[in-house]
């Protein structure tokens, strides 16, 4: 098992990540009944998909050798209605240092080919931006 989910009442969640007892909690956003005092659940999903980017871009960094501490994701979630659903994801990454050719376009391969983009509906548009420090 991976994590634990409890409602708590007032359309919010409280889920516990069970290997590191790491708590999170969601809250339905204001434009579907709730309060919008935390992530929602398909917030945690967009965010997801740039913590999956950044974390195997990590990954790959170590590998070849480059720094990517102080590299930054914006996201931004679009909705769609009938039925409820995430339409479009926006994910700027933004890093502070320029890589040269070859260690920009194997991070980009990474980050395009993390498991959280993998596992995305097709229908969901994904628009994926990088950005270097002297753009």
């Amino acid at each position: 098992m991976t994590s634990k989910v409890v409602y708590k009442g007032h359309l919010r969640t409280e889920a516990e990540h069970l290997q590191s007892g790491s708590r999170m909690t969601t809250d339905a956003p204001i434009d579907n009944h709730g309060k919008g005092e935390a992530f929602s659940p398909t917030d945690t999903v967009a965010t997801a998909l740039a913590t999956c980017m950044v974390t195997m871009m990590g990954i790959k960094a170590e590998e070849i050798g480059v720094k990517l501490e102080g590299s930054r994701a914006e996201v931004t979630k679009t909705m769609a209605e009938s039925p409820r659903r995430i339409s479009k994801i926006e994910v700027n990454l933004y890093f502070p240092l320029v890589y040269s050719e070859k260690q920009t376009k194997i991070l980009e391969h990474t980050a395009r080919t993390c498991p959280v983009l993998q596992s995305l509906h097709p229908d969901i548009e994904k628009i994926i931006s990088f950005k270097y420090s002297s753009e």
